[in-house]
């Protein structure tokens, strides 16, 4: 999965480790990452934490996705710094699961991550043809 995320390797975010729900991922804070407070962009240390979570949650094989997260600062990130992105499961049951995602700088917490997965299948070629017959007849009217 890592290897088709064009939007964090295109950011220069590395994935360093995987296992059955664990990650670890690195990205270097660029100057075009910078805020107009002289410090990391949240967005950007939250994508590193949700691209640990995605490895994390999707290191079981079915296709998994954010059914949400929430995300604590709890230090500034500046230009240059090598931020580490680790992620652990916590739970999963049915098509849920919880996972904590620490980003740190060297040992300094940086900043901690809650995601909420949910698995999905893959749809049905029926039910593909009939949510696009429900959308072109909505259109229509």
């Amino acid at each position: 999965m890592f290897a088709a995320d064009k939007a964090s390797r295109g950011l220069g975010v590395e994935l360093l480790e995987q296992g059955e729900g664990t990650a670890v991922l690195r990205m270097t804070v660029t100057p075009g990452m910078v805020n107009g407070h002289g410090i990391a962009h949240g967005g950007y240390v939250f994508l590193l934490a949700d691209s640990a979570f995605a490895c994390a949650c999707n290191s079981h094989g079915p296709v998994t996705v954010a059914s949400g997260a929430d995300v604590t600062f709890v230090a500034p990130a500046h230009e240059g710094d090598v931020l580490v992105a680790r992620a652990e499961e916590r739970t999963r049951f049915g098509r849920s699961g919880l996972y904590d995602v620490s980003v740190l700088r060297d040992d300094e917490v940086i900043a901690e991550f809650r995601g909420r997965s949910r698995t999905i299948g893959s749809a049905s070629p029926s039910a593909s043809t009939s949510t696009s017959t429900s959308t072109t007849s909505k259109e229509s009217r």
